[in-house]
């Protein structure tokens, strides 16, 4: 019946989609698909992916990420660091100017940077800051500014900082370090995040909720330019929806759904035009540790034995992915991997039959793809004697559900924002982001903290990966996670598109590589 009601829906889908042509489509605009609403295009609040997509190409940094994942310069020329890691001097190209004309200035970074933490912005990612001499101070209302960020001229900014902080470059690659015109928001108030201006190779003509996302391309961009006119984001919660429209030509490039793998990999007329990559990512199922039961680590330990990740991997998920040992990806580990849990369903039942555990509230987004997996892990957990209640939410009350620690549980997944094992560590594991900073399972070990802030801190990459190792292993030990697995990304593009690229972080991606060539006949 189930798959009878899938078909039917298809073929209503075709029906009520088969008025909406190519013809409808904006010339020279690549189009493609969001899941879901981006929460905010304000650099200072993004914390999930599909905002930070969009921003990337509204705005620019200091620094940006290289296709060979170092540091390279974006606004700032050139840098130089200190010979005792505490003093970074930048200094910045003339002529970038935000999207209104005017010319961007180093007072415009302290600006960004200061705006980031203060506390009447709310921003969630004062964490990336805080390392700067006087942040402490300014952000408890001791100091009126932050005494390490100085503007020494027009075009030279100097950041001074605490500690040696190994990440810090790798940092201000992320949106939160992107530059913002003062004016602009001042005069906006809360309404910059829908109606941003910034410096990037697009702007933001129109936003319309749950529905789409316009970008018009510049042409007095200071980098190269974009070879489209503008970039359209369908918010399409629906996989069989996004496939259809893709199908039918209304959409460019799509990131292939579970469902839809298998089909196109052995369609002769698609497979030559899948692009992968591996991701640095990590999934997980999330396990609030400031909640009973899942308070008491025995149990959480038990619940890793009690699902068979490698069989959902290979069979629901059709092995686009490699299993994860702990929080941090393959791709980044620098040392041996922490040993990971074996299914074991006698030794879950063992645990779970000493307790006595109420009915667990389990949290997902409305994605089918996630629903799917859910019910798999629901079952699992039912065999071992827990019983388990599914509740879908959209995704931006999901969020501040998960945030604010509601559930029990939740399936989340987190995606680098800069290519370093410390992005996988801290903001999801110490303390001092609970919540909204990235931790919203809510654990809490002073052990790992230490350890965390000594990697960080170390002066040698082997003394920063000794750190590291232990700190991820004492994590998986506590296991406020259930560590699935690291996806493997597949995208389709159409016949048209031309030199489309796929990319390990999300905020490399700046829309400028991708061509739309003349229109070919869809494959049948």
């Amino acid at each position: 019946m189930r798959i009878t009601s899938k078909v039917l829906l298809f073929f209503i889908v075709i029906l009520f989609l088969s008025t909406c042509t190519t013809e409808n489509r904006l010339p020279g605009y690549v189009y493609y698909r969001l899941n879901a609403n981006p929460t905010t295009l304000d650099p200072a609040l993004v914390t999930d992916v599909t905002g930070g997509l969009i921003t990337a190409k509204l705005f620019n940094g200091l620094v940006k990420l290289g296709e060979d994942l170092e540091i390279e310069p974006d606004i700032a020329e050139s840098w130089t660091i200190s010979r005792n890691g505490l003093i970074y001097r930048f200094t910045l190209k003339k002529g970038v100017r935000f999207s209104t004309g005017r010319e961007v200035k180093a007072r415009d970074f302290k600006y960004s940077f200061v705006r980031v933490l203060d506390p009447d912005t709310k921003s969630p990612n004062t964490w990336i800051f805080e390392n700067v001499v006087g942040a402490k101070d300014f952000m408890e209302g001791k100091a009126e500014d932050v005494s390490g960020i100085k503007v020494v001229n027009d075009y030279v900014l100097e950041i001074r900082l605490k500690k040696p902080f190994s990440p810090f470059l790798g940092l201000l690659t992320m949106p939160p370090a992107y530059v913002v015109p003062m004016e602009h928001v001042l005069e906006r108030g809360p309404d910059f995040s829908s109606r941003p201006v910034g410096t990037g190779p697009f702007t933001l003509r129109e936003w319309l909720p749950n529905r789409h996302l316009i970008l018009d391309v510049r042409n007095d961009y200071f980098d190269k330019l974009a070879r489209v006119k503008g970039i359209v984001y369908r918010v399409i919660p629906e996989d069989l929806t996004a496939v259809t429209e893709f199908e039918l030509g209304n959409l460019d490039v799509i990131t292939i759904p579970v469902s839809e793998y298998s089909r196109y990999k052995r369609s002769p007329e698609w497979r030559n035009l899948i692009s992968s990559i591996e991701g640095i990512n990590t999934y997980y199922l999330g396990l609030n540790c400031r909640k009973p039961p899942f308070d008491n680590p025995r149990l959480r330990r038990a619940l890793n034995h009690a699902i068979d990740r490698e069989k959902i991997l290979a069979t629901l998920y059709e092995g686009r992915g490699r299993l994860a040992s702990g929080p941090v990806p393959d791709i980044l580990r620098r040392w041996p991997a922490p040993q990971p849990y074996e299914y074991d369903v006698e030794k879950a039942r063992q645990v779970i039959r000493e307790m006595e555990i109420p009915e667990l509230d389990f949290y997902i987004t409305a994605d089918q793809q996630v629903v799917d997996i859910a019910e798999v892990i629901q079952a699992y957990l039912k065999d071992v004697g827990l019983k388990v209640r599914i509740r879908q939410l959209e995704w931006s009350a999901f969020k501040e559900a998960v945030n604010n620690g509601e559930p029990h549980m939740f399936w989340l997944s987190w995606w680098a924002d800069y290519p370093d094992p410390e992005n996988f560590l801290f903001p999801l594991f110490h303390s001092s982001n609970h919540g909204v900073g990235g931790n919203r399972v809510w654990y809490s070990n002073p052990e790992v903290d230490s350890l965390i802030e000594s990697g960080q801190h170390a002066t040698s990459e082997k003394l920063r990966n000794m750190y590291y190792e232990k700190a991820e292993k004492t994590i998986v030990e506590d296991a406020p996670w259930v560590f699935f697995w690291h996806r493997t990304d597949f995208t389709l593009r159409q016949p048209w598109v031309k030199h489309y690229k796929i990319y390990p972080v999300y905020s490399m991606d700046k829309g400028l590589e991708i061509e739309l060539a003349r229109r070919v006949k869809l494959p049948s």
